[in-house]
């Protein structure tokens, strides 16, 4: 596949790292929110795994933002959209 047809996928990205994280991993929901030129990629988790996808002062959190920021700069559009530039991805991460 070419570099030209690849899409980024964020909310895939977070899921997957989020799922193995945390002791429940069917309860990881992810929701992206697409906004004109930004994102914002919603983590949903258990009440008790919190402190796992935050890990210790923050660093597994941290580290997930930093990939975000580090794809934001490609081509990512929602479902059956042509790809559009997004200059922000953010992550919230929500405990249910």
């Amino acid at each position: 596949m070419s570099e030209k047809n690849m899409k980024a996928d964020p909310a895939g990205l977070i899921e997957y790292i989020a799922r193995n994280l945390v002791k429940n991993p069917d309860d990881v929901e992810v929701v992206p929110v697409w906004g004109p030129s930004s994102l914002i990629v919603e983590l949903h988790v258990n009440e008790g795994d919190i402190g796992a996808v935050i890990g210790r002062n923050g660093k597994i959190a941290r580290a997930m933002r930093t990939l975000l920021s580090s794809i934001s700069v490609k081509s990512i559009a929602p479902d059956g959209e042509e790809g559009k530039n997004i200059s922000r991805v953010v992550l919230e991460i929500i405990d249910q």
